[in-house]
């Protein structure tokens, strides 16, 4: 008989909903529940494409032994952590002060209060490599609590204490000036790999927030060697078996040191932060590799992730037929049979074939070799290897699409929707793709009218049913979104609604008396500490988010509070972000823009006209961090941005006004003339 789990929408907790575990969802009934019974609460966060999670599930949680001693001694409670990021941040900070790590599944055992006294991950059901078995952990941690309740309380007031200390502010003693951005740098400097890119060893990482960093610090200062890193870290990266040669799309991590062997979940937020770096190493050096692979990867949303109703999807399994990466790799047979003798042996040469494989017997594609290099080997033309492996993809791709699929989160996250929005609307502003454009400003009217109520921002949709209120990464997102959405369409509705969202944000989520913004709002339900994650890990944290949106939005409406906010907030963090740049790298992309001087673009014209359209190719066709483009189909239009006050067209043409500094130069009206004001 399913639990109570049957009734939730998370496609996560309804993998659960046939244990025999007796599951609570997160809330009130369970901690009543548990009050009543005096139980502790063995409290389990995952989510739906962990591979370890499942294993989890299938060794104990199905159990029916083992989910008889959790249904007798503990009151069981199964969250989502892409759902609740305020329950899975204040719980991993307590696993992580616990045991030193963190990770999920998260295993953790908190008083009915909700205080945390003891804490894991994965679990084995018998002793394992140094693990205790499951079984015995639960037996230890109930009697601890039965006979020991003074020592457990004395531990969670303590950690409970370790929590509040973490989320609260920290003096900022020191100014904000570029001399971080430079030490930041040259922290983040010596753990590159020079011969694989990215940082350090295994795992690696795709880190996009820290190649955003260091593609603006080579803006700034003109060396060359942050932009190698970059783009030797975009190479290697988008050549390895890290990202879906076939499919496109970037799996979630690499889980070697050369970016080949990933591990084969694709997480929404990894491509969505993915694709707008991939616009900027374009923009930056024109090399259309980098284009290709945007084309590539939102090929591969639309197709895969896109629900009918508008909204972007949240990931997909690793595993599929109960094998980690089946769905992916190949053997030599499997090409040699789909492709025939001579294409084949091209083919396999080409992606890294071989009897022998390299992944458990198979073979994960990817490219070893340059493709010039690899031409003259064969001796062909590099047109004629390309049109032979283009070839050998739609075939390869076809017989691929008659296996079992991995599963996929269905679920429907604002915040997630949000980074993949902006990246659709960036990456159509910046290759002139109308349709990618098109599928932002479709994705924007679904967020904003299925998952607001009442004016308020909602954090998950599925089915046509939206619950949970959203949390600061929600709104700070999407603000950013609708900004870059403004910019790639004119239309002022978004930049009015990212005004709305803001004034929003600012009542729900600021704390004036410590000068920081928190992740639930002041309507939320309170919890044993009220979270505040400074750390940009795989997402931007919300505050750094909220300070950067809130940096771009006084620039475009000339709101000085606005500012206010961002910078008290970065001052907040100041204390970190030359010593951790890594972890804190969308607040250096913020800091950096209130260092700048934003070039503000104001053109009139006609979104759709062929001068508007050149003129706009200047402004996207190079890389230009710090600007805001602010745009209105004819004069007198000027919507909510001051930008565009008492903007003309000359002689009837569209142009384009450049400013700088409270400095503006003359009207432009040809590409050439604008590209020249604009400069690098």
């Amino acid at each position: 008989m399913p639990n109570r789990l049957a009734n939730e929408t998370s496609p996560y907790l309804l993998q659960h909903k046939d244990n025999p575990v007796d599951w609570y969802p997160w809330g009130p009934e369970a901690l009543a529940k548990a009050r009543e019974e005096d139980k502790p609460i063995f409290l389990s966060i995952g989510y739906s494409s962990c591979h370890w999670c499942h294993v989890m599930e299938k060794e104990s949680f199905e159990n029916p032994q083992i989910a008889d001693l959790m249904n007798q001694l503990f009151v069981n409670i199964k969250v989502d952590r892409e759902e609740r990021p305020d329950v899975d941040s204040i719980y991993m900070n307590a696993v992580q002060a616990m045991t030193g790590q963190g990770g999920w599944p998260m295993s953790v055992f908190i008083t009915p209060d909700g205080k945390p006294f003891y804490a894991g991950t994965y679990f084995p059901p018998t002793d394992r490599g140094g693990m205790p078995a499951f079984p015995s952990v639960l037996a230890g941690v109930a009697e601890a609590y039965r006979e020991r309740r003074g020592e457990v309380l004395a531990s969670t007031d303590r950690i409970i204490e370790h929590l509040t200390t973490r989320s609260s502010p920290a003096a900022a003693t020191e100014p904000l000036t570029r001399d971080v951005l430079g030490a930041a740098y040259r922290t983040v400097a010596p753990s590159f790999d020079s011969q694989h890119g990215g940082f350090g060893r295994a795992p690696k990482f795709p880190q996009p927030m820290t190649y955003e960093f260091l593609l603006r610090h080579w803006h700034t200062t003109r060396d060359p060697e942050p932009l190698h890193m970059v783009e030797l870290s975009l190479q290697k990266m988008a050549n390895g078996g890290m990202y879906d040669q076939l499919g496109g799309g970037f799996h979630r991590y690499s889980t070697d040191q050369s970016w080949l062997v990933p591990h084969f979940e694709k997480m929404l937020y990894d491509n969505a932060l993915l694709v707008p770096l991939y616009v900027h190493a374009y923009q930056a050096t024109a090399n259309t590799f980098y284009r290709q692979v945007v084309d590539e990867t939102l090929a591969y949303i639309e197709r895969e992730m896109l629900d009918p109703a508008g909204g972007f999807y949240s990931a997909q399994d690793a595993d599929s037929e109960g094998e980690e990466g089946k769905f992916f790799v190949w053997t030599k047979l499997e090409i040699d049979l789909a492709l025939g003798q001579d294409a084949a042996r091209i083919v396999r040469a080409y992606y890294g074939v071989t009897e022998v494989g390299n992944f458990e017997g198979r073979n994960i594609l990817w490219r070893p070799r340059n493709d010039n290099d690899f031409a003259s080997e064969l001796g062909i033309s590099v047109a004629e290897l390309l049109a032979t492996v283009a070839n050998a993809k739609q075939r390869l791709f076809a017989i691929r699409l008659q296996r079992v699929a991995p599963s996929r989160d269905d679920k429907i996250l604002t915040s997630w929707n949000a980074l993949m929005l902006k990246a659709f609307a960036e990456a159509g502003a910046a290759l002139q793709n109308e349709h990618y454009i098109s599928l932002a400003r479709s994705n924007a009217e679904f967020v904003c009218q299925e998952l607001t109520r009442d004016g308020r921002l909602l954090r998950t949709w599925k089915g046509g049913l939206a619950k949970l209120t959203g949390y600061l990464e929600d709104y700070a997102f999407l603000i950013d979104a609708l900004l870059v959405l403004y910019e790639a369409t004119f239309e002022q509705r978004w930049l009015q609604e990212a005004s709305r969202l803001a004034d929003g944000m600012i009542d729900l989520f600021w704390d004036e008396s410590n000068g920081v913004f928190f992740d639930t709002g002041r309507d939320h339900e309170e919890l044993v500490v009220r979270p505040r994650d400074i750390f940009d890990n795989a997402t931007p944290s919300g505050g750094s988010a909220a300070a950067f949106a809130l940096l771009r939005l006084a620039a475009f409406t000339g709101t000085a509070d606005y500012g206010r906010y961002a910078v008290t907030s970065i001052r907040s963090v100041r204390e970190y972000l030359d010593r951790l740049p890594t972890g804190f790298a969308n607040w250096l992309a913020a800091l950096d823009f209130y260092l700048s001087t934003p070039k503000e673009v104001a053109v009139i014209g006609k979104r759709n006209h062929p001068a508007t359209t050149e003129l706009l190719r200047s402004v996207y066709g190079r890389y230009l961090p710090n600007r805001v483009i602010a745009g209105a189909a004819e004069p007198g239009a000027r919507g909510a941005s001051p930008l565009l006050a008492n903007r003309e067209m000359v002689n009837g043409k569209p142009t384009a006004y450049v400013c700088e500094h409270y400095v503006c130069k003359l009207p432009a009206t040809t590409p050439e003339a604008l590209a020249s004001q604009l400069g690098d």
